[in-house]
Parts: structure tokens; C-alpha cells; sequence
């Protein structure tokens, strides 16, 4: 993988939300786990978080409890414009934490929006009139966690140009890598045409298993690559944060014990401490 420098973000940033964008153009490492537990975890230490449902297939959603029956509204409308994001949003079992659910609909926003000259910035546009009624609220959102697909696609797009920076859940096996080398490209790109102050967050290890020698192979050369982009926190390989969305739960509620919900815990404490040092930069 070509080495590529990314930029911290700028402190003007501290005074609203902060945008993190769920991002990897390849499938199963991890995006909505990540999506669904860093936000109940940022949640569970004090922050209020949204999380956006980007996803057609709707896993955040369901995983944070909201059924399909009861989306009347969800990402979909607010990107087109049909609602604002405050309409769309809906609360969850998890104090400080809501959502904007996704529909099926996702899956033809594209050809209705393609058009528009700005397709890139549907999201920014409703995140910017969402923040601006927001701010006066007694207690206003402080985290916005966007779950991306697992394509480079216009939603995506629409994600990164509306982000701050990129969260990127990588799985600890060998074609991980080569997803990697992508996404890094892909955000050079959008950083140069559509959003300037976009940057690398971290790299979160995910589904890690200490019996498989490649998987410790993949963390050395993750970290010799990215370095201190990657997380200190590495997310296990564990059965209780997968069974946890069966049941329409963040792991952080199903078994707060277990292992995947610790790491996530963790991880939280790092978001916080990165966030930190850069807005005293």
C-alpha cells in the first residue's frame, strides 16, 4: 500500500458535533458493529449521539431496536429533502442515543438525486439545518456516527463529504489490506474535490482472534503502516456481539461483561482522548 498523509482536524471544528463516518469499501469487517456499539458506548459515558442509517439494508437500525414496521420515516426522506433530520430521527432503548433508521428506499436515491448539482452534499445540507436548531436544545447532540455500505456509491460520498473524519473498522485477515489501500484512496479523492478538512480518525481492529497467527500478522502490519492512526483498542472475534443484534440490542445491553463489550467501552475512551488532544491543538 502506497504510504498517505492525512491531516488532524482543524480546532474550528470543536464548536459543533463532530461527524464520524463508518467506512470500508469492503463488506463484513465490522461497520455496523462498530456503528451500533462506539455509539452506545460514547452514550454510556456521557455524550448524546445520533447515529445515521445509511445502509439499505437497514443492520443499524435493527440492531438498535427499531423495526421495520415502525420506519415511516428514515434517511432516505432527509436526503431527499422530503423531511428534515429531525423529523426522521428516533429515539432508542440507549439513554443519549438515537437514530435516523434507513429503508429500503436508500437503494434509489441515487438515480433520483443524480442530477441535482449538488448530489455530493445532500447529507451536509441536512446536517448543517439539524445542527443550527440543535445547538439551542438543553442537551444538543455532541456525535454523529454515520453507518456507510460496503460500496464506494453516492451515499457514501454523501458521508465523507459530510464528514469530519473516517472511522475505519478493518477486519484482522488478509484481504482486509487490500480494502484498506482502497478507502485510503478514496478519501485522498474526496478530501481533494469535495471536503478539505476530511481526515483518518483511526483504525479499528476488528473480530480478532489471538489463536490465528495471520491475524497478528495483519495488526503488525496495520500499525506499521497507519501508525499511530491505529486504535490501541482492539474489538475480539465474539460470539455475545454477534448474537446481541438477534435480539434488537447493542452487546453494550445484551452482556455488558463480555469481551466485544469492554473493547467497545475502550474505544470509546480513545474516540474521547483523540478528540481531545485535538481540540487543544
Amino acid at each position: 500500500m502506497a504510504s498517505t498523509t492525512f491531516q488532524d482536524p482543524t480546532p474550528d471544528t470543536a464548536a459543533r458535533p463532530r461527524v464520524l463516518v463508518m467506512a470500508n469499501q469492503k463488506g463484513g469487517v465490522g461497520k455496523t458493529t462498530t456503528a451500533i456499539n462506539l455509539g452506545t458506548a460514547l452514550a454510556a459515558i456521557g455524550e448524546h449521539v445520533l447515529v445515521i442509517d445509511l445502509d439499505p439494508q437497514g443492520n443499524a437500525s435493527t440492531g438498535l431496536g427499531i423495526d421495520r414496521k415502525s420506519r415511516v420515516t428514515s434517511s432516505y426522506d432527509a436526503l431527499i429533502g422530503e423531511r428534515t433530520l429531525r423529523d426522521v430521527i428516533t429515539p432508542t432503548a440507549v439513554p443519549r442515543l438515537s437514530i435516523a433508521p434507513s429503508t429500503m428506499d436508500l437503494l434509489g436515491v441515487e438515480l433520483e438525486i443524480s442530477g441535482d448539482s449538488d448530489r455530493s452534499y445532500k447529507l451536509r445540507k441536512a446536517l448543517q439545518t439539524f445542527f443550527a436548531a440543535d445547538r439551542d436544545r438543553p442537551e444538543p447532540i455532541s456525535y454523529v456516527l454515520v453507518d456507510c455500505p460496503p460500496s464506494l456509491n453516492l451515499l457514501t460520498i454523501n458521508a465523507l463529504a459530510a464528514a469530519d473524519a473516517v472511522v475505519v473498522p478493518l477486519q484482522c485477515e488478509f484481504f482486509a489490506l487490500e480494502g484498506l489501500s482502497q478507502l485510503l484512496t478514496t478519501v485522498e479523492q474526496v478530501r481533494r474535490t469535495l471536503n478539505p478538512a476530511l481526515t483518518i480518525h483511526g483504525v479499528v481492529l476488528t473480530m480478532f482472534d489471538p489463536r490465528n497467527s495471520l491475524a497478528g500478522q495483519v495488526v503488525a502490519d496495520v500499525r506499521a503502516h497507519m501508525g499511530d492512526k491505529v486504535y490501541d483498542t482492539v474489538i475480539p472475534r465474539n460470539v455475545r456481539i454477534s448474537e446481541a443484534p438477534s435480539h434488537g440490542k447493542p452487546a453494550l445491553l445484551y452482556d455488558l461483561r463480555c469481551a466485544g463489550s469492554q473493547a467497545y467501552l475502550k474505544l470509546a475512551s480513545e474516540v474521547i482522548q483523540r478528540e481531545g488532544r485535538w481540540r487543544r491543538a
